[in-house]
This record gives C-alpha cells, structure tokens and sequence, in this order.
C-alpha cells in the first residue's frame, strides 16, 4: 500500500529528477511522456503534476514498482539509483551509492514473515549467507511486545 508522505525530510528522489531532467534538457511535460514501464509498455505512468510536486517537496504517493522503472527509463537511469533515491526519500533507507556491479538482493526467511534486504547476498559465502539467516531467525522469533517497544 502506497503512503501520501508530507514534507519528506529527505528529497533524494526529488534531486535526482530535477537534476537529471535538467542534464537532459527536458520539461516536465516531455519526462512525463518519456517514464514509460519497459516491462510493460503502454501509457506514461508519471504525469506532469506528480512530477511538478515531487521536484516541489509536495506530498506524492511513493512510487510502485512500475512506475520506479517507468521513472528511470524516463531519465535514462539504471532502475536501481531510482529506487535508492526513493527508498531514502519515503522509507528512511539510505545506503552508500552502489559500485557498479552491486546489487541489492532481497531475502526471505523460512516462512516467509520476514524479509532482508541485503547487498550482494546471492555473492556472500554460504558461512555469510547462514549469518544472515540467523539473524532473520532470530528477529522473527522476538515478540511482538518486545519489536514494537513495548
């Protein structure tokens, strides 16, 4: 479920569009025709408005996962400074920028209640791999009380 998010303190992704489409000489009108889902060709997934009020700092909704790629296609991107700019902006998650070849790889536990997002895991070690896993257990076994500060 997407969230309206109020004044975010962070504007990674707001930079990044306003920066980008400026490097590339483009209007906001002529980007919003441009962010359309590789994946899924069709209709732009990004309108002029919602692009005006992101560079703006005004409330959108975060971005699905279509609309970050229809996004970085838009700007002529890879996919996933799209996504670590809006994962900074609306979730709080900020990473160093990635090396080239890094990825993010998400993980799973077991049964499937908890999820990890962790760099270059598929590259990890099985020792590494296991550490991770552990610590997913051991997280998905902490009452509620306890992960809510309660």
């Amino acid at each position: 479920m997407n969230t309206m998010v109020d004044s975010p303190t962070r504007t990674d992704l707001a930079d990044l569009v306003r920066t980008r489409r400026q490097d590339l000489g483009l209007s906001l009108r002529k980007l919003a025709e441009r962010c359309v889902d590789p994946e899924d060709p069709g209709e732009p997934l990004w309108k002029f408005g919602v692009l005006h009020r992101l560079e703006k700092g005004l409330p959108i909704l975060r971005p699905s996962e279509p609309e970050s790629r229809a996004l970085a296609a838009g700007l002529r991107l890879p996919v996933d400074d799209v996504k670590a700019a809006a994962a900074a902006q609306f979730l709080g998650i900020v990473t160093d920028a990635p090396a080239p070849a890094s990825t993010i790889d998400t993980v799973w536990s077991e049964d499937h209640k908890t999820r990890a997002m962790v760099r270059d895991y598929e590259s990890m070690s099985p020792e590494d791999q296991e550490k991770v896993r552990q610590l997913m257990r051991a997280w998905s076994t902490r009452p509620a009380s306890e992960v809510n500060g309660e």
